[in-house]
């Protein structure tokens, strides 16, 4: 099957048809879809595929059904392991097409075109399909990398809910998963020599070089803030102005200081989702719920923008007799990937003239958690809108070939030598 028929064969699964955008949400009706999409891209192509503990999808190319020997131990400038390659299917609210998706269906093109080659690999190539890389129901970006990683609790995890109250213990039982069984998987871990993750660049860094695909260098260090402001609900007809205790005076106040503290520190921070309860127009709101993405060159700076957006917002809710909660949902420290693998790509990419200049991102993603426990390197597909995270999100056709070919390379070169 080629790219295009594989791309369209996914494009449909939990897309919204008012807005065009993807509301792939873990362990939904969208996300079983994605799932037995994935099984099926599978099964075509002979791969045996399992969930892992955390909900993790893997389709794996074994040496011994492509007719290949035994896994040699690693030599020269060899590898001991698998081969992993892939990226996530569940998305943002909205979401474009490609964040996610296009690396996962891109692994299954760069198999199917290895083996029409005639390439057979000499240790196992799994594709992997990550769970709740986005956190849009539950929260917590890269959750199922996290979980297999070992940096993110499993009884904390169990415990996460979404907006309506339902627990990821609860939404993964009724998909059929055990939710006792998350946990870091050591042994599969273990047995992985590199990760190399293909992801549509979340920048516009590709198309102002004229490049199609490149290398990623490592992350910016991010993390995510609950900031929880709690007053007192009341009538916003008939209450004074000066007896008023409204959260959401200093929850505003705390937006504002965020774009404020990221531009004092080449950073980035952004407020893209709020709550206010009880949420009636003609009242005080009791509570305000505003969560913080921030992101950073350095950990100086990440701590330096929070500290201030924290300090403005508690300072507004003093003045203004609301309380004001401050809480850390999630982090993640800077990412260099593993210099050698990367040289290692460029390598193989260069012998093949295929020029992948290497980028800086901010943007997380599960290649960064694994990188803490396996090599990891990342390469990029240019998007010449530099736009996601929206429906508007694009990358050309051409594009996504040469990502398949660049993909192909690298697996090639890592895995069939």
């Amino acid at each position: 099957m080629t790219f295009a028929a594989l791309w369209e064969s996914l494009l449909p699964v939990g897309r919204d048809s008012g807005t065009g955008g993807y509301r792939r949400f873990s362990w939904t009706p969208a996300d079983a879809a994605c799932r037995a999409w994935f099984v099926e891209a599978a099964a075509v192509r002979s791969l045996r595929t399992h969930d892992d503990r955390n909900g993790n999808l893997w389709a794996w190319w074994d040496p011994a059904v492509a007719g290949a020997a035994a896994e040699p131990a690693a030599g020269e400038g060899g590898l001991a392991g698998a081969v992993v390659t892939g990226s996530h299917l569940d998305s943002v609210p909205d979401g474009g097409a490609f964040d996610g998706p296009l690396g996962v269906v891109s692994a299954f093109a760069a198999i199917d075109l290895l083996r029409e080659r005639g390439h057979r690999p000499a240790r196992p190539v799994a594709v992997a399909a990550f769970t709740e890389e986005e956190g849009a129901r539950f929260g917590v970006a890269c959750l199922g990398s996290r979980l297999l990683a070992g940096v993110t609790d499993p009884a904390r995890a169990r415990a996460l809910t979404d907006r309506d109250g339902v627990t990821l213990a609860g939404a993964m039982a009724a998909a059929g998963h055990d939710p006792a069984a998350l946990g870091p998987d050591e042994s599969l871990l273990a047995g992985i020599a590199a990760y190399v993750e293909l992801h549509i660049e979340q920048g516009r860094a590709l198309a102002d070089l004229g490049e199609a695909v490149g290398l990623a260098a490592g992350i910016w260090p991010h993390g995510r803030w609950r900031l929880t402001f709690t007053g007192r609900a009341d009538h916003a007809g008939t209450t004074r102005l000066a007896g008023r205790r409204d959260p959401m005076l200093p929850c505003a106040t705390a937006i504002l200081a965020a774009r404020l503290a990221a531009a004092r520190h080449g950073a980035l921070a952004t407020v893209g989702k709020l709550t206010a309860e009880p949420g009636g127009v003609n009242a005080i709101c009791s509570r305000v719920t505003a969560w913080l993405d921030a992101r950073a060159p350095d950990e100086a700076g990440l701590r330096a923008v929070v500290g201030q957006v924290v300090a403005a917002g508690r300072d507004a809710a003093t003045a203004e007799g609301v309380d004001l909660e401050a809480r850390q949902e999630s982090a993640s420290p800077a990412v260099e990937f593993d210099a050698r693998l990367r040289d290692r790509l460029a390598r193989a990419l260069a012998a093949r003239d295929i020029s992948a200049p290497v980028l800086p991102t901010g943007a997380g993603h599960d290649a960064g958690v694994l990188a803490a426990r396996v090599p990891a390197a990342m390469l990029f597909v240019r998007n010449p809108s530099g736009v996601s995270h929206s429906p508007a999100e694009f990358a050309e056709p051409a594009d996504c070939l040469a990502g398949v070919e660049a993909l192909a390379t690298v697996l090639e070169d890592l895995a069939c030598r």
